[in-house]
């Protein structure tokens, strides 16, 4: 007996019936719109729901200008995130990883751009992170100028979310930090994190689950949740304000692979950082992991910033006025060590 096609189906499929809920996301989109017009400085000619962000680089401020660009993620601090009902600071997170790297080449960040991807849209957790994105903005003076959302059913586990960024920043040609610019003798400062930022999350994650870590303990007067989930640290208006009155000649965003990896990428091939370890002090929550994760010190450096989240070159004469100038900008600055002449490798940790 043969069947007509038709009487297959009892009715036609919608998208909602595959997990997709347009109506949904379009009453998101409207939803977040006049938070990103919070964000919005000269040059965005578009807000969010266009095909493209559109925005009007400001050419008579520069002779020679070069874009800047840069794109990343959190990483597993979204499972943290999850895993603790934490999304509110997530967003920042997302920007600082960004915006941090373009400011490495001695960038100004003029606007940033988000992916959210989820396998079913949860509009109060989306908007929670997409408030933080918008804090995040305002801290780096960026404006949130378009984004997209994905719902992707099928793609991710019942509660879970991924994101990325994407920023975008300008700089003078001839101002732009490189490292030829790096001479011996340069002495190198520190700027302090606000704790793992959002690195080595996997590894955190492998130390709650191995010790069924009480994350609701109290460590230097936080719990180790709010220090674990502390957004990560913007440094753009205090690098910045630094550039304005200092020789700098080069800048460091500490992310994944620690001061081991990411001082180097700063550095010309011959001369190589030597930081003191005893010039700062490593905080609590860095202690609490290796202690937990039975970590060696160098896998801890490797993998962490270990309180450092951002290091910048100055030339000696620049040093005083680069302390104070960062002082002025809200932060600790650390004397870290100096840049030498090396034939044996770019970083080196003394005692």
């Amino acid at each position: 007996m043969t069947r007509n096609l038709d009487d297959c189906h009892d009715r036609s499929l919608s998208y909602r019936d595959s997990g997709v809920d347009i109506e949904l996301g379009q009453r998101f989109v409207d939803a977040i719109k006049p938070l990103a017009g919070d964000t919005y400085r000269p040059g965005v000619l578009q807000g969010i729901g266009g095909f493209g962000a559109l925005f009007e680089l400001p050419l008579d401020q520069y002779a020679n200008p070069v874009l800047v660009s840069g794109t990343d993620g959190v990483g597993t601090k979204l499972k943290l995130a999850g895993m603790l009902s934490r999304h509110d600071t997530i967003g920042i997170d997302l920007v600082a990883m960004c915006v941090n790297d373009i400011l490495a080449s001695g960038a100004e960040p003029l606007y940033f751009m988000d992916y959210f991807a989820t396998g079913k849209l949860e509009a109060s957790v989306a908007e929670q992170v997409v408030h933080g994105i918008v804090e995040g903005c305002k801290i780096a003076g960026c404006a949130l100028a378009g984004g997209e959302t994905a719902e992707m059913p099928g793609m991710y586990q019942a509660g879970d979310y991924d994101l990325a960024g994407f920023a975008v920043g300008i700089v003078e040609k001839q101002q732009m930090i490189n490292p030829e610019q790096v001479r011996p003798g340069d002495f190198i400062i520190g700027l302090e994190s606000s704790g793992p930022h959002s690195n080595g999350y996997s590894l955190i994650r492998k130390v709650i689950d191995q010790t069924s870590a009480d994350l609701a303990q109290t460590l230097d007067g936080l719990s180790i949740a709010d220090q674990l989930m502390a957004p990560t640290r913007i440094y753009v208006k205090s690098i910045l304000n630094l550039l304005e009155r200092c020789e700098v000649t080069a800048i460091a965003h500490i992310t994944g692979g620690g001061m081991i990896e990411n001082i180097p990428r700063a550095l010309p091939e011959g001369l190589c950082a030597q930081i003191s370890r005893s010039a700062w002090q490593v905080p609590g929550i860095f202690k609490w992991i290796q202690q937990n994760g039975n970590i060696e010190s160098d896998e801890m450096f490797r993998t962490f910033n270990c309180g450092i989240g951002m290091i910048v070159c100055i030339r000696p004469d620049d040093f005083p006025v680069a302390m104070d100038t960062l002082a002025e900008s809200g932060e600790r600055p650390i004397a870290l060590g100096n840049v030498v002449a090396s034939g044996n490798g770019s970083f080196q940790l003394v005692e």
